[in-house]
């Protein structure tokens, strides 16, 4: 009797470890593949021209000296009355360089994800674009109201105006530092009106095209956003100013047809594609 209940209860075990290992297997057969190592290498010049060309460096000062011969002209020649002057520009490329975060994410083997880079916004270790502080300086000293304009998101803004306050960007504020809001689309048409209503807009400075108008938030391909720069040429150099930004941007977002979600393996396809060569 005693030899018949072992047997009954080491075949239970037996039927229960069976079980677990079944279900093991399952769950291992079912769950989602390990993610890949993002493929960056094609990023690794961009960023090193950012970081260690003295060519970008020379672009950025050549940008904002350029950007002060405007406003000089702007100051000695026009009368707005009662009207303020206003300077708009982007933050990300335009006033910050991030360099350090793509960096990271061309160490790590990792594509661009929000949270990461909600972290990094909020560490406030971004470096300054050369000449950035000393224009923005000079045009506060003038009397001329800077406006930062960013689709960096709230929870990022804390950050921002840290980051920005360090590295000695004058008059940061909430009314100034105009980020994303909670609801509604990344368009920054309605924030430039905002400003455009009370103010001068005398320059808007970006590093991305959709920094400047709404026709070029509209523009979502490599050709109309080509054409869109050709019919708006009169602009550039006298009220719009281009900083370089090699490493990411809408310019890179139309090669993939705004898919940012492509496997790497098709992006790096489409990149290859659009090259062209004789």
């Amino acid at each position: 009797m005693t030899i018949k209940i072992r047997q009954k209860a080491r075949g239970r075990w037996l039927s229960l470890a069976l079980l677990t290992i079944v279900c093991s297997l399952t769950t291992l057969a079912h769950r989602a593949p390990a993610q890949q190592p993002a493929d960056k290498e094609y990023e690794v010049g961009a960023v090193l021209w950012q970081q260690s060309s003295g060519e970008y460096r020379a672009l950025t000062y050549q940008a904002f000296a350029l950007a002060r011969m405007l406003l000089d002209q702007d100051l000695r020649t026009n009368r707005w009355g009662a009207v303020k002057r206003a300077v708009i520009v982007d933050i990300d490329e335009t006033i910050l360089d991030n360099s350090g975060h793509e960096a990271w994410l061309v160490k790590n083997h990792q594509n661009y994800e929000a949270q990461g880079w909600t972290e990094w916004c909020n560490r406030a270790a971004a470096t300054a674009v050369p000449g950035a502080v000393e224009f923005l300086r000079y045009a506060d000293s003038r009397g001329v109201r800077v406006f930062y304009i960013t689709n960096r998101k709230q929870i990022e803004k804390e950050g921002t105006a840290k980051n920005l306050v360090k590295l000695g960007f004058p008059n940061v504020n909430d009314e100034t530092l105009l980020v994303r809001p909670e609801k509604g689309d990344s368009s920054k048409e309605p924030r430039r009106q905002a400003v455009s209503a009370r103010y001068h807009v005398v320059l808007l400075m970006g590093d991305n095209l959709n920094d400047f108008a709404e026709v070029f938030e509209n523009s979502k391909t490599v050709d109309t956003r080509i054409e869109s720069v050709e019919r708006s040429k009169a602009q550039f150099g006298t009220r719009f100013i281009v900083l370089p930004n090699p490493m990411y941007g809408d310019w890179e977002s139309a090669i993939y047809g705004y898919n940012l979600k492509l496997p790497d393996a098709e992006k790096a396809e489409k990149r290859k594609s659009a090259l062209k060569a004789y």
